[in-house]
């Protein structure tokens, strides 16, 4: 199993090494990730379950901490590098927008409307830590947790998962590229397959419970034969598939066995059809996807008439640098503030713009 050595890790811009700085290039990582703005507003983006106000439902801060625990168990057992495979785990959904992936096909549909393409969450996630964070100086973070990050792609469900071949910035560009278009490129690193791979790990079971806590679904639904080869409930499921990986990965790729790949897949399209797109689930997305219409139309406005008294402009490009505004398309622009809000601010965007306030 080949560990990705922190002396590896480049960056877009060379930075000189702070002498009585104990930390490696990936640990480095790690706290510049912990401590960004995009970090902070995972406390309030959905990840499944919007608008439910039920205390213990899961946020997206949640998910990350349990793939960067789950893929970091596996790592060590593996023998891959644990400060990348942290990096690329609190990283990985930077990019997703207010209501979770409902938000993200709405915003999808808008950007492409206004010719700037596809709006995919882990190509967002780039953008946001590469040119948004510090004031639009960006984070400079290493290529290898830009990757893993980029490559996370955890709606995809393979039984093996192999580094693909790339070891610099023009590799990542290129990967980022095919992603814009639909493509699902894999990552550079072996810790970057171990994350793509413990992504579904870390909340097809967990997005079990929460159905189950909000009445969607009862336990006794889980199909009989993914029960017998996993268990019904989150913490056994983990258990499972973290076991199965540990046993069957190899020096070359992150790998299930047949037996508990099938019995994953088949857990996956319950969770699909009983949980993901439920009527319950889905019962305020059409207020939300016009909402998000609103919102965008009227921001673009504002960014074109450059009404600096939008929220478009104090709550976000304000604190922006000119070479930002000069690389960015308005709805570039629009597309950025959006994506970086979470549930509640979207909510108060809204009320501030549409909804009419007494004298």
């Amino acid at each position: 199993m080949k560990k990705s050595s922190p002396s590896e890790g480049i960056r877009r811009r060379p930075e000189p090494r702070a002498k009585a700085d104990m930390r490696d290039a990936f640990s480095i990582d790690v706290d510049r990730i912990l401590h960004s703005s995009a970090y902070t507003s995972y406390i309030d983006k959905t990840q499944v379950f919007y608008l439910v106000g039920h205390q213990g439902i899961s946020h997206r801060v949640i998910h990350v901490q349990l793939l960067s625990r789950i893929a970091r168990t596996i790592g060590r057992k593996l023998m891959l590098g644990d400060d990348l495979i942290e990096a690329i785990a609190i990283g990985h959904d930077i990019g997703h927008p207010p209501f979770g992936h409902d938000g993200e096909s709405y915003l999808d549909e808008l950007c492409v409307e206004a010719g700037i393409g596809p709006f995919r969450h882990n190509v967002q996630a780039i953008q946001s830590l590469d040119r948004i964070e510090k004031s639009g100086a960006g984070l400079n973070l290493t290529l290898q947790v830009l990757d893993g990050i980029l490559c996370h792609n955890g709606e995809t469900t393979e039984q093996t998962v192999t580094p693909e071949g790339g070891a610099a910035f023009e590799d990542l560009d290129a990967k980022i590229e095919r992603s814009r278009r639909g493509g699902n490129p894999l990552p550079m690193t072996m810790e970057g397959c171990l994350v793509r791979v413990a992504d579904t790990v870390s909340y097809i079971g967990r997005d079990i419970e929460d159905a189950i806590s909000l009445g969607i679904i009862a336990r006794k639904d889980i199909p009989r034969d993914v029960k017998a080869v996993l268990g019904d409930t989150n913490g056994r499921i983990v258990y499972a598939l973290v076991e199965d990986l540990t046993r069957h990965s190899t020096g070359e790729a992150i790998v299930y066995s047949p037996k508990v790949f099938t019995a994953l897949l088949t857990l996956k399209a319950f969770n699909y059809e009983k949980i993901y797109t439920n009527a319950k689930v889905k019962a305020e997305s059409s207020k939300i996807r016009a909402m998000y219409r609103l919102v965008f139309s009227r921001l673009a406005e504002d960014v074109l008439a450059q009404d600096r008294t939008s929220p478009m402009y104090r709550n976000f490009l304000d604190r922006l640098g000119a070479h930002y505004a000069s690389t960015q398309d308005p709805h570039e622009m629009v597309r950025d503030f959006i994506a970086s809000l979470t549930d509640s601010t979207f909510l108060r965007v809204f009320t501030e713009m549409f909804v009419p306030r007494a004298l």
